[in-house]
């Protein structure tokens, strides 16, 4: 017995309770009582109109019923998985929208054998009871350069004559002139998949093997056989491929396209591509027909046509004119359909302007002042003092983190010393925090790096011009902490670097009233508590940051983040005794 890999709660039971899940979501679709069809749920609607009926085997969802609604579909029928649905269902479809009012019928149908037999039977049996009833055969795959006999598949092409046709119904137009109007559409549409990956019919092994790294190129929608395995590609060459077969005019199954022409592409998810992979074949598609000097007017891209969890896609253009292009814009109230933009892709700007916002405000030349000696002193030696404790601060974060935390900060000191080699301390100490928060922001990296920078940002609102004594100081350490707690979500007790800083700025708070003589005592008490609220992190239980994600008892290590907090205040002590 095969191991459960799909997340249904019976092989049996999941084409209809995805056909229930989808109808429960969607306020506008209905199930037909005792069929695998979805209907719309205000068929009255379709009165005087032609209504549209299409469908398949299941596992290519959201088709077809995602694509019921007005302005699409008026009835979708689902076979099992990869199974075309039975006549029965299939003449139910139509005659439910039949005795809602239809003029007509439109059955919008893919070529595969089992589909058009099916759906066939079904309009003659129509047919019979007075229906009007016509059928248009998507058949836009240009995998096969000669094509057998059973003719070119239908793929996601299909869903393009969906919204078209269903534009068409609901401006009331008659079921002929529908049909002429896609039947023409149809000989400008194409298109082509690759795969990287099998997939599973539930309750069965994959439908083909693919060797890891392997990947298959113009595969069918229900796993058929493509036509050649290469070892995957970029993402760019892998389009080109694509597109170069797709348009090869010795291929009878090709895609007459020139530059200058006008398409509307689709880049379909076949079911296991992640949204990141998405984005990025559809930036190379577009970049691809745009070097052509083919203009991309609409984009498309999500799932659409899926096969399964199949990790694959496939790429549909669609020539197009400024009617199609009117109804494919048009409103339709189907779930699966997606919010176009109606402005050209190709010819727009893609790009706004960033505002300029430097994150090192101070570079213009500063006047020194009577504390730019005692500071740039001050910060050589934190430099010095982090840059010796590296390795150690790496080693204590390799107990309970991924072992970084003395090369970030190392990073951000050698910036520091960088800064001080080529530019003039200021003498207001707000502007010179202000250049250490944008200098850490940038370099410094990770979450150490935005903490710091919160820290100095807050800080620096506190050091304005004029305002340099010691209990500005003590009130710009506050804020900082202040804000290091807000939006870290921190607190003093969750082994984190502000077990050594809150106890530190909570004594540099009595710098506020101390007389001017009692300062330096201060200084070397905060010191003295940062120490010791880094050691204390020894007993601590985590309870923020990546140390958090660890078992208590593998943690005996002191909080590297803590331990240089305790280096800084030592440092700065240190240059200010000297």
């Amino acid at each position: 017995m095969q191991p459960q890999r799909k997340l249904i709660n019976s092989v049996d039971a999941c084409v209809d309770e995805a056909l229930w899940g989808l109808v429960r979501a969607s306020g506008g679709l209905s199930l037909l009582r005792g069929h695998r069809v979805v209907v719309r749920s205000d068929l009255h609607s379709l009165r005087g109109k032609v209504a549209l009926v299409s469908g398949g085997g299941s596992g290519h969802e959201p088709a077809h019923g995602g694509y019921v609604g007005a302005g699409m579909l008026s009835a979708a029928v689902a076979g099992g998985v990869f199974a075309s649905p039975p006549p029965a269902s299939v003449l139910a479809a139509i005659l439910s929208v039949h005795a809602a009012g239809a003029s007509g019928v439109l059955l919008i149908v893919k070529n595969y054998t089992g589909d058009r037999l099916n759906f066939g039977l079904a309009a003659e049996q129509a047919r019979n009871h007075g229906v009007a009833v016509d059928m248009v055969i998507v058949a836009e795959d240009c995998a096969f350069d000669r094509p057998s006999k059973a003719g070119r598949r239908g793929l996601c092409g299909t869903v393009f004559i969906h919204k078209l046709a269903g534009a068409l119904a609901e401006e009331g137009r008659p079921l002929d002139q529908i049909v002429s109007t896609v039947t023409e559409v149809l000989k400008g549409i194409g298109t082509l998949g690759v795969s990287l990956s099998p997939c599973s019919v539930p309750g069965c092994l994959p439908s083909f093997d693919l060797p890891p790294g392997d990947m298959e190129l113009g595969l069918g929608i229900h796993g058929e056989p493509g036509i050649r395995r290469s070892k995957v590609a970029s993402a760019d060459e892998v389009v080109k491929t694509m597109i170069d077969h797709m348009t090869n005019p010795d291929s009878q199954s090709h895609l007459p396209l020139q530059s200058g022409d006008t398409v509307v592409l689709c880049v379909n998810n076949l079911g296991a591509l992640s949204c990141l992979e998405m984005s990025v074949v559809t930036g190379a598609a577009l970049s691809c027909l745009e070097s052509r000097g083919v203009v991309v007017t609409r984009v498309m891209s999500g799932s659409f046509m899926t096969s399964l969890e199949m990790a694959g896609v496939s790429l549909t253009l669609m020539k197009t004119n400024q009617e199609v292009l009117r109804l494919l814009d048009a409103r339709t109230s189907a779930p699966a359909w997606p919010n176009l933009s109606a402005v050209s892709v190709s010819g727009r700007s893609c790009t706004t302007e960033a505002p300029v916002l430097s994150t090192k405000p101070q570079e213009d030349a500063q006047d020194q002042g009577p504390l730019s000696p005692v500071m740039r002193e001050a910060l050589e030696k934190v430099c010095s003092t982090l840059l010796d404790k590296q390795e150690e601060l790496n080693s204590l974060d390799r107990a309970a983190g991924d072992g970084d935390c003395g090369n970030t900060h190392a990073q951000a000191a050698r910036a520091i010393q960088e800064w001080l080699r080529g530019h003039v301390v200021p003498g207001c100490p707000g502007r010179l925090l202000a250049v250490l928060a944008g200098l850490v922001q940038e370099k410094m990296g990770g979450s150490s790096g935005a903490l710091y920078s919160l820290f100095l940002t807050a800080a620096a609102g506190h050091m304005t011009e004029g305002r340099s004594h010691a209990a500005a100081w003590a009130a710009a350490m506050h804020a900082g902490t202040q804000a290091m707690r807000r939006y870290g979500g921190a607190d003093p007790g969750d082994r984190t670097m502000l077990d050594a800083l809150c106890p530190a700025v909570d004594e540099l708070m009595k710098l506020k009233t101390a007389p001017p003589g009692g300062h330096m005592a201060i200084l070397q008490a905060a010191a003295q508590r940062a120490a010791s609220g880094a050691e204390s992190t020894r007993d601590l239980t985590a309870r923020a940051g990546r140390a958090s994600y660890i078992a208590a008892e593998r943690v005996t290590l002191p909080d590297p983040g803590a331990v240089a907090v305790a280096a800084i205040f030592a440092a700065v002590l240190e240059a200010l005794q000297g």
